[in-house]
């Protein structure tokens, strides 16, 4: 028999959670290997289908299951790319361009090349640790905390960040991860900026005597 039911305690770094029955009843246990076709990661408040089976301890578990939204995309998927495609292809250019700017600051003088050396630096780091930070959520070992990956995106590495979401699927669906990182590019952006202001220029010229 299949239920359908909401996501609740989940825990992503785990990749465990519980599911509350529409109609009442027994909550079931669910782990994220149960889920079947997946198009992302679980998120907390998802509904799901799913069927209820006991366990060994004569606890439920969720077996079988399936994001409803998944089950909905797959029956509007042309609507849903017109809806996504424009602001995905923004977000994927913002990298690109910003290095091609930084470039061609540092071949027209207006910034020194270490700045571009610190963006390479710490775009390369960022990457290695989401890499290693997706490897230890897949073992079930120590992760990298959300507030070190945001630090390295807020001191540059925001674009590589950006690759690693993209190209390893890590970090990519978890909503209020999101809202941060791009918090973090706005205010990078920013301080980039300013350093091409008189201020930034005279900070840039200390920092590097």
């Amino acid at each position: 028999m299949k239920y359908q039911g909401k996501l609740t305690h989940w825990n992503d770094d785990k990749g465990f959670g519980f599911v509350e029955p529409n109609g009442g009843g027994e909550r079931s246990f669910v782990h994220i290997k149960s889920f079947k076709k997946r198009s992302r990661r679980p998120i907390e408040g998802d509904l799901i289908v799913y069927q209820q089976v006991k366990d060994a301890k004569g606890k439920f578990k969720a077996v079988n299951t399936m994001l409803i939204a998944d089950r909905k995309a797959s029956l509007n998927t042309p609507k849903k790319r017109s809806k996504t495609g424009a602001p995905s292809k923004f977000a994927a250019s913002i990298a690109p361009v910003f290095y091609c700017v930084l470039l061609g600051a540092v071949l027209f003088r207006l910034i020194p090349i270490e700045v571009l050396y610190l963006y390479l630096a710490t775009g390369l780091v960022t990457f290695v640790l989401y890499a290693k930070d997706k490897s230890a959520a897949q073992a079930g070992g120590w992760r990298t905390p959300e507030s070190q990956l945001h630090l390295l995106s807020l001191i540059g590495g925001w674009p590589g960040a950006y690759y690693a979401q993209q190209t390893l699927r890590h970090k990519s669906a978890k909503r209020e991860f999101r809202q941060v990182y791009w918090a973090t590019v706005v205010i990078n952006i920013a301080a980039f900026a300013w350093l091409f202001t008189q201020q930034g220029r005279h900070l840039l010229a200390g920092l590097l005597a």
